[in-house]
């Protein structure tokens, strides 16, 4: 789709303006968060949990409890505010998740509309509107058609893919090949996408705020590849040193697809068909709009699989496409997590004792105190260690009681 033409009265947002935030402790709203601190922005977060997103933000960003299905709670979140960002997706929450997407996206332009905001800015999915989509990016199409009604000017960018350390594509195309030498998958997985890089998706939503906005825009961004999920797969073995195996076959519907990426990834089970129906379409850019438009120049797929890999040590505390909570849900725990190539465990205990002296037990762990179970297992897993080539159980800790971030335990 083309963009709309400017207008002459069109105006940058200023960075004195107040900018909301939502879906912050999702994927990319997460990710977006410091890049938008970093710009010197005023910013303010809406959350359901606001306890969990408060630790993650910089002291000048306010977090304010709220929910896009509670009209009240987004009459106060949007007060004030100039520019609000709708990063909302309810895919992950129960029932449907295409009526559930409807009403968020019409409370909240109601709302923003009632507030006196100047400017929505949204991420939708690339897909021709003339085509037959699946009920994933249809519903990303109509949200953004139902934010255009309320008459505020939007800013709608459509991508394909997004790579990145966490998110949902990236960890489906990791977790595959790394765990399948060989894959029969549906014939379909040949379809053209062009995915783009996480850093370049977040310029483009940071620079929005600095582009005169008219009555709508819809940008079509990806990177500067176009390829199939298969060549994806394959690019991410190459720097794995991974050669997968992959076999197409015509038996595999989207439904059985499913059923298959729930027993090999089971992690990505709840939402592996929404991701695999979309695959079926081609999402590649065909209006160059953004180009002209913005300063961005995106990266490629083999970089942007190497800066996520790269980046993963970085962003192993940040965000996860698994952070977002349904609206009806609890804090997910951290047991049981896979995140890139760790798998975490999480488990809890109640003690009678002061958290210092609890975590002074914990400083302790390994080396000559050894650990709180089966110390022959440890020294034999840091003797394996040795043999090929990695520190054993030389630990490089400088103090035995002082644990810091990044020691080894």
């Amino acid at each position: 789709m083309s963009s709309s033409q400017l207008t002459a009265n069109s105006v940058a947002t200023p960075r004195a303006s107040l900018i909301l935030l939502t879906g912050a402790s999702g994927y990319i709203g997460g990710r977006l968060l410091p890049a938008l601190e970093q710009q010197g922005y005023r910013l303010r977060c809406l959350a359901r949990h606001p306890e969990i997103l408060k630790p993650k933000v910089g002291a000048s960003t306010e977090v304010i409890a709220g929910d896009v299905l509670d009209r009240a709670s987004l009459d106060i979140a949007l007060h004030g505010v100039d520019v609000a960002y709708y990063m909302v997706h309810s895919m992950r929450s129960t029932g449907s998740f295409e009526d559930t997407d409807r009403m968020a996206a019409k409370n909240f332009s109601e709302a923003a509309k009632a507030a006196g905001v100047k400017a929505l800015i949204y991420v939708g999915g690339l897909g021709r509107d003339d085509e037959q989509l699946s009920a994933h990016l249809r519903s990303r199409h109509e949200v953004g058609d139902i934010l255009r009604q309320s008459g505020l000017p939007v800013c709608e960018f459509r991508a394909s893919a997004v790579i990145g350390s966490g998110s949902a594509s990236f960890e489906l195309i990791r977790g595959l090949v790394e765990r399948l030498p060989v894959m029969l998958t549906p014939k379909w997985i040949k379809e053209k996408a062009q995915p783009i890089a996480i850093d370049d998706l977040l310029d483009y939503l940071v620079e929005a705020l600095r582009i005169p906005t008219s009555r709508y825009q819809t940008y079509e961004v990806g990177g500067a590849d176009q390829l199939s999920y298969a060549d994806m797969m394959r690019a991410y073995g190459r720097q794995r040193g991974l050669r997968p195996l992959i076999i197409p076959v015509p038996v595999l519907t989207p439904w059985l697809s499913a059923l298959w990426l729930g027993l090999v990834t089971p992690l990505y089970a709840r939402i592996g068909r929404a991701i695999i129906e979309s695959i079926v379409h081609v999402t590649v850019v065909r209006d160059h709009a953004a180009r002209t438009t913005f300063s961005v120049r995106p990266i490629g797929v083999d970089e942007a699989i190497r800066r996520a890999i790269s980046h993963e040590e970085k962003h192993f505390s940040a965000t996860r496409w698994s952070d977002a909570i349904s609206s009806s849900g609890r804090p997910p725990s951290w047991g049981g997590v896979r995140f890139g190539t760790r798998i975490v465990d999480s488990r809890t205990m109640t003690v009678q004792a002061p958290a210092p002296v609890v975590f002074r037990c914990i400083e302790r762990l390994g080396g000559d105190h050894g650990w709180y179970a089966w110390n022959w297992l440890w020294r034999l897993r840091g003797f394996i260690d040795l043999l090929q080539g990695g520190v054993g159980m030389r630990r490089g800790r400088p103090l035995s009681t002082n644990l810091r971030v990044g020691d080894t335990v």
